[in-house]
């Protein structure tokens, strides 16, 4: 199976700017019908182009919104994080119905489970307008993430939905947040439930060198035998950081980390390349040295990972939002404890 996944590099009008949360809604607002033309139009001048029908959109992180810069996690909370149903989910399942795709949309998201806090989600929605995945980023050193409440998350959604993988007509998809890309085990975790092509919602300082994050994503595209679709920023407006400073780099890579399309600066649809679904199968079923996924010795791996304690689960397990100054203060305790052990030197 062939069809055409789509980065799509798209400028972030950010709410800071907004007073109000009824302002920042309607800029929100805005965002998702300016999006779902540039959608379509990328859509229709694709097919005919290469001729394969456009299938996969991945958007940029936080593309809605941006991100907090001085507000309050309570404010910010009101004025950029949508509900799990409700108007603007439903609005957002709309756009991959209207263009018939399966769209990943990177968002802030409340959950009435934990009312105090918000998630930065990423979901995926099928193109009759289901709701198929949602995973909520895991690693974030200053907004809330699953792992802050961790018994109480486990206890409601289950371990099998922190990590999730849909099964779909276009493969088996995941997703990854933002600098997550620089954890491997993120990626490793989802390729273990089978997933074959991951998804990247992204919005990253832009470079023509390479940066790390970008070395990551050919690492984890080669340590996975997975295609990464990579959407980046194409700049952030209306904040007192310059625009362009995150803009470019959106990136289609293949199993070997090969670039398949990669992005200039700018709003674009450059990022695009026709996904062979058969291929990738093949080789993940063929022998020889480059099958990393079969040669993996997990049972060496497991007693130190098992051993070791880095960041510790259960940051607020209260389920309110840690202050900035005290997120500093536990990743310093963090730091000196494995001072103390000597692995840090």
């Amino acid at each position: 199976m062939r069809y055409t996944a789509l980065a799509l590099q798209t400028v972030c009008e950010a709410v800071n700017q907004d007073k109000t949360p009824e302002a920042s809604h309607a800029r929100m607002k805005g965002a998702i019908a300016r999006v779902t033309g540039q959608i379509m139009a990328s859509k229709n001048f694709l097919k005919g182009f290469n001729g394969y029908d456009l299938k996969l959109v991945v958007l940029p992180e936080y593309w809605m919104t941006g991100f907090p810069m001085g507000e309050t996690r309570e404010s910010w909370q009101a004025k950029a994080a949508i509900p799990m149903d409700g108007a603007f989910p439903d609005a957002l399942a709309k756009m991959a119905q209207t263009a018939g795709v399966y769209l990943c949309s990177n968002h802030y998201e409340t959950d009435p489970n934990f009312p105090e806090l918000y998630f930065q989600s990423n979901v995926i929605y099928g193109p009759t307008g289901e709701t198929l995945l949602r995973y909520r980023r895991m690693i974030s050193l200053y907004s809330p993430s699953p792992y802050d409440v961790w018994e109480k998350y486990l206890d409601i959604y289950g371990a099998d939905a922190v990590f999730p993988v849909v099964e779909t007509e276009i493969g088996a998809l995941a997703t990854i947040a933002s600098e997550e890309i620089l954890y491997p085990e993120i990626a490793r975790m989802s390729a273990f439930k089978g997933a074959e092509i991951l998804l990247h919602p992204t919005s990253e300082v832009g470079s023509p060198g390479l940066t790390p994050k970008h070395i990551a994503k050919k690492a984890r595209a080669i340590e996975n035998i997975a295609y990464v679709v990579s959407a980046n920023s194409a700049g952030i407006t209306g904040t007192p950081v310059p625009a362009a400073s995150t803009d470019g780099m959106s990136i289609v890579l293949d199993w070997y980390g090969r670039t398949l399309a990669e992005a200039g600066t700018g709003e674009t649809m450059n990022a695009n390349a026709v996904l062979d679904l058969t291929a990738l199968r093949e080789t993940r079923r063929k022998t020889g040295m480059t099958n990393t996924l079969s040669r993996l010795p997990l049972a060496a791996f497991a007693p130190a990972y098992a051993g070791n304690e880095m960041a510790p689960a259960n940051r607020t397990p209260d389920g309110k939002m840690v202050q900035r100054a005290d997120a500093l203060a536990q990743q310093q305790a963090v730091i000196d404890r494995l001072v103390s052990a000597g692995v840090l030197k």
